[in-house]
């Protein structure tokens, strides 16, 4: 319901000029602009209706409400703008040497990101892929992966277990060159851990994860497990008549692939197909992220 003009930027300079100065990382973020020319609020929109009288009329700037917003926003968002600034050359650096195929320096940069911030997802999991199915160095690809794995679970991270399960399962990678038994005795227990922290009686986004679980499912031979595992996420779901926005069409679409993959047929909810791709998927985290 909203009611003012809104634009597209796209170059990213709204991320550079206003975003990232102001500590403001997240969207929608509204700003909003006095009639002496200074910026009076940056916050949500929702706040808007309560705001924007008190900017018209000037009490806003200068009240205790104002600065104790300010207060927090930058309270909250300076950690982020730091660790953003530590990650940005590492991250450029990676991409660049990514695109010339110069796996040593990708490497170089990956192994300083992790020693820089070892927790971090982003760089762990570029890590892993980078040795498993980049370099394919099973010699040092391996431990990492296991330790991987380890973390994940130790965590009990839905992320960092989709993740390890993704590198581990995800058809569109070149797995061939990994040994079979261990990468299957991973997947069980990336598995069973996904499956006990997500129940079926669990919310509806949270039966998602069951794609790369079936995958392991499938892959270890037991394809009645992976199709019953789908055929639960598409039904928690509640029913194509309550499909509400084109997030959930992607979601949706992204776990009838896999059906038609582990059926070999063609397969559908309510208006939406897929048939089998010979194991071909859309990257879940391009078209749906």
């Amino acid at each position: 319901n909203l009611n003012y003009r809104i634009a597209f930027d796209s170059t990213g300079e709204m991320d550079k000029l206003w975003l990232e100065p102001s500590f403001s990382f997240w969207i929608p973020t509204s700003f909003v602009v006095d009639r002496d020319g200074c910026i009076a609020f940056i916050g949500e929109p929702t706040e808007l209706d309560e705001v924007l009288p008190k900017v018209l009329n000037g009490s806003w700037r200068t009240s205790d409400q104002a600065k104790s917003a300010d207060a927090e926003r930058i309270a909250e968002g300076e950690p982020i703008a730091r660790e953003q600034a530590l990650k940005k050359p590492i991250k450029d650096r990676y991409r660049a040497a990514v695109e010339k195929k110069d796996w040593k320096t990708a490497l170089s940069a990956i192994e300083e990101g992790i020693a820089l911030m070892p927790d971090n997802l982003g760089f762990r999991r570029s890590h892993v892929n980078l040795l498993l199915h980049k370099m394919k160095d099973m010699q040092v690809g391996l431990p990492v992966m296991r330790q991987f794995v380890r973390d994940a679970i130790n965590r009990n991270s839905e992320n960092w277990m989709v993740a390890a399960l993704d590198e581990l399962f995800f058809p569109n990678l070149d797995h061939s060159h990994f040994p079979s038994a261990e990468r299957l005795a991973m997947g069980k227990q990336l598995s069973e851990h996904i499956l006990a922290l997500n129940p079926p009686e669990s919310d509806k986004r949270k039966l998602l994860p069951y794609r790369l679980a079936a995958l392991y499912y499938h892959e270890s031979g037991n394809k009645d497990r992976a199709i019953e595992l789908i055929e639960l996420a598409l039904k928690s779901q509640g029913g194509p008549e309550l499909i509400r926005d084109e997030d959930e069409q992607c979601e949706i679409s992204h776990l009838l692939q896999f059906l038609a993959y582990f059926k070999g047929e063609k397969v559908c909810y309510g208006a939406l197909c897929a048939v089998p791709n010979n194991g071909r998927f859309d990257s879940w985290y391009t078209v749906c992220g």
